[in-house]
């Protein structure tokens, strides 16, 4: 038997647990997956040493980016992207570190495709933008990242108007906001300006429709929640576990 679980900070909500228990149910595998909420990212050794057996790790908001000085090892994809969601212990107990968003999203990303232009919008500029960045670079893809604290490259919300929503066909949250339990929240985006030649992605899935969803649904713009994502990235990172 052996141990799999999540790390990350207020993750009571996501579907990674429900979705290898099920996973491991239907197989006959008498594996588990839990939870590990912790404060910091310098917890997740005590987490290793308190849990015997564990072989993989997926790592969510905030600690993709933070995680990685603690590992031994980087995929190079992970390490071009700059952020980890996957940890593979090995056999020595070295941590190995990869990013399977990248590919969960270019998979997801893949029916809705082609577009009008291959133009985007990446609204938020943390560990989960870099894999979409990753993705929309190598689908060579001209696109602009938006923050709240916006370096000399990216746009700021207030920066965003009719014309920019206009020439983005893609719109990607990789924020957190809108996440249970704070459903009614959305990114602070123009939606006035949405039309349906836009398809609007968040890699949020719970709950299922956010309200940047429905914004943009309403304006008759096509739609697409994280969740085929979670389910592709977490199948590539079972695929690594079992390597």
């Amino acid at each position: 038997m052996a141990k799999y679980g999540l790390i990350g900070k207020n993750i009571g909500y996501s579907f990674s647990m429900a979705f290898f228990s099920t996973k491991f149910e239907q197989e006959n595998r008498k594996d588990t997956y839990q939870n590990f909420d912790i404060e910091s990212i310098d917890l997740l050794q005590s987490v290793l040493e308190s849990e015997n057996g564990i072989k993989g790790l997926n790592v969510t908001i905030p600690f993709k980016e933070s995680v990685i000085p603690i590992l031994d090892r980087l995929d190079k994809e992970a390490e071009k992207i700059g952020a980890v969601n996957t940890i593979k212990i090995l056999k020595d107990g070295r941590l190995a570190g990869y990013n399977t968003d990248h590919y969960g999203f270019a998979q997801s990303l893949a029916s809705f495709l082609p577009l009008e232009e291959k133009t985007a919008l990446i609204l938020g500029s943390g560990g989960s933008s870099k894999a979409i960045k990753y993705v929309l670079d190598a689908m060579d893809f001209d696109y602009k990242i938006v923050s709240r604290t916006p370096d000399e490259h990216m746009l700021s919300y207030k920066d965003l108007n009719r014309e920019l929503m206009e020439q983005h066909c893609l719109i990607i949250n990789c924020t957190p906001v809108g996440t249970f339990p704070d459903v009614t929240d959305c990114p602070n985006i123009p939606y006035q300006h949405i039309t349906s030649k836009h398809l609007l992605f968040d890699l949020i899935y719970n709950p299922r429709e956010t309200e940047f969803l429905k914004r943009g649904f309403a304006q008759g713009a096509r739609v697409s929640n994280g969740l085929k994502m979670l389910e592709y990235q977490a199948k590539k990172a079972w695929s690594i576990w079992k390597s």
